[in-house]
């Protein structure tokens, strides 16, 4: 669990491909503090565990399931990648609840100033997007941001200058793609929702269950 606090820039040193899946090793400094092999680590949002490390870098196992999903297998030595070390229970939950799956891929379609802030729009695939709700959660790139604006196709977020500063988010470009996690809780009460009360004893979670407990 994280969330979707980056803790620093890493460098992509190698992405070695072994059939349908890699070997990602990342450079870094504050994530490697102790680092064990066994441990999780989000990189771009991605949640990988680390097989081998040193002083200097760790590497990573990234399956084909987490290659379809996220822009990981398109990575270059050189690269700049957001890494988050995994939630504590003794830490603050000072950004939101993420889990590290990347659903899918969205594609920057613009970057303009705003004040001090830069406000970036996403092109967004619809099984994703009906998720995304304005003022809601999202994690880009495994960074938590706030949803200012939802359109039929895109969403769009606002970075301060030290988010701009501390992660892909800005250096990355129109027409780059960055992984997209949607809010966890709106999947599973989607799910509830769906859920076939013949085949349970307990009443539906629908709108005339909320209305009869005087939820809604």
């Amino acid at each position: 669990m994280f969330t979707g606090l980056v803790a620093e820039l890493g460098t992509v040193q190698k992405l070695a491909q072994q059939g349908e899946s890699y070997h990602l090793t990342v450079a870094a400094v504050k994530v490697l503090q102790n680092l064990k092999i066994g441990d999780s680590v989000a990189v771009n949002g991605a949640c990988l565990t680390v097989v081998s490390m040193d002083d200097t870098a760790f590497t990573a196992d990234v399956m084909p399931e987490t290659v379809r999903l996220t822009n990981i297998g398109s990575l270059h030595a050189g690269d700049r990648v957001n890494l988050e070390r995994t939630l504590r229970l003794c830490d603050g939950l000072d950004g939101h609840i993420v889990s590290g799956h990347v659903e899918g891929l969205g594609v920057i379609a613009g970057r303009r100033p705003e004040g001090i802030a830069m406000v970036v729009t996403i092109n967004t695939p619809p099984e994703l997007l009906k998720y995304i709700i304005k003022k809601g959660s999202i994690a880009i790139d495994g960074i938590s941001l706030t949803v200012t604006q939802v359109t039929e196709s895109s969403f769009s977020v606002s970075l301060i200058p030290h988010t701009a500063k501390e992660t892909t988010l800005g250096f990355k470009d129109v027409g780059d793609s960055v992984n997209l996690e949607t809010d966890i809780v709106g999947k599973y009460v989607e799910q509830m929702l769906k859920f076939n009360p013949k085949q349970t004893q307990e009443p539906a979670l629908n709108k005339n269950m909320l209305l009869e407990n005087g939820f809604i």
